[in-house]
């Protein structure tokens, strides 16, 4: 009886024992960060992912090696792992790596609308980003699409940067862009000026992708709008060139030619009176406040000053002596700076 006792005693001995040092084992594990070289690496989880396949993927990679620890890693943490895509940083445990598939915060990317784009320059950045997923694929597809503004799509998209992860759609950039946008012009509108020549939020829009086109300079956007408004007012033509670039389409080729400014389309506004039949770009937020809320003065006229910026000028006298200036500035520029541009 006693040797029975004393061979239970020794078999439970050794038993402890060896189970203490797998439990050394495992807590080592826990502890030890995975092998993942600087600066780091992005695994997608999909979908049906568990502990044991993911781990099998990371071996794969040579991070980690699957074997009982995982698995009975799996059985005391057990965790909901979120699909996406996921940054892997050097000095993650085991356990910190389950958290961070738990918590759901997977890698986030950001598209940015460029202020001045035209729609289809949208659709073809959107058409190069290789994250997004794509329904998109011309001015045509919007066009039919339910919650997007009906026929003509330009200028209904809010030029900011938007953020997104994989699995993301450029449908659902697109429709985000055009919430904001319909939201923004609804409050600017509430709050423009009284007086001005729009009767619809439609208009202001038109007018705001104008200015967008004619200046990039913060400080110019309300004197331009002010200069367009009030030839509204006074039944004048706007007289604008990116208008007419616009309507000239794809036959554009990085010049207006006199004969250009006399061919009539729905968007010269030398041959035509008011605004063109619909915006021309993208407008950002600065352009919609200056459409709705255009400097006060007495100019009419502006050109473009060779240094970023334009003149500005009450009489057509004071305007063309601007223009002979301009002229005189670009001729003489190549011999000056020794370019041969």
């Amino acid at each position: 009886m006693k040797r029975l006792l004393s061979a239970v005693l020794i078999v439970f001995l050794l038993t402890a024992a060896g189970l203490a040092v797998l439990w050394g084992q495992y807590q080592k594990f826990l502890q030890t960060p995975l092998q993942i070289e600087s600066p780091g690496m992005v695994i997608v989880v999909e979908p049906g992912t568990n502990i044991r396949s993911l781990a099998a993927k990371l071996e794969q990679q040579g991070v980690t090696r699957l074997d009982w620890r995982w698995r009975l890693l799996g059985r005391l943490k057990q965790v909901i792992i979120k699909t996406g895509e996921y940054e892997l940083t050097p000095g993650l445990s085991p356990p910190d790596l389950l958290d961070l598939l738990a918590s759901g915060q997977v890698v986030s990317y950001r598209f940015t609308i460029v202020e001045g784009w035209s729609v289809k320059q949208l659709l073809e950045a959107l058409d190069k980003n290789s994250v997004l997923a794509h329904n998109i694929k011309s001015v045509t597809d919007l066009e039919g699409l339910e919650g997007f503004p009906g026929g003509n799509p330009e200028g209904w998209f809010l030029p900011e940067t938007y953020v997104y992860v994989r699995g993301d759609s450029d449908q659902e950039i697109l429709r985000r862009a055009y919430d904001d946008m319909s939201k923004s012009l609804a409050m600017i509108w509430d709050g423009r000026e009284m007086g001005l020549p729009y009767e619809t939020q439609y208009e202001l829009l038109i007018m705001a992708s104008i200015i967008e086109k004619e200046t990039s300079l913060e400080s110019e956007r309300a004197d331009i709008a002010g200069v367009f408004v009030r030839r509204l007012l006074k039944r004048w033509r706007l007289e604008t060139d990116p208008t007419v670039i616009y309507g000239m389409g794809e036959s554009y080729q990085g010049n207006i030619r006199r004969k250009d400014l006399k061919t009539d389309t729905p968007y010269n506004t030398y041959t035509r009176h008011g605004l063109p039949p619909t915006p021309i770009a993208l407008p950002g937020l600065a352009s919609l406040q200056a459409a709705a809320h255009p400097a006060a003065g007495d100019a009419m006229f502006f050109v473009a000053n060779g240094k970023g910026g334009h003149t500005f000028s009450t009489t057509l006298e004071a305007h063309n002596k601007a223009v002979r200036l301009l002229i005189e500035q670009t001729r003489a520029r190549p011999a000056d700076t020794g370019s041969e541009e």
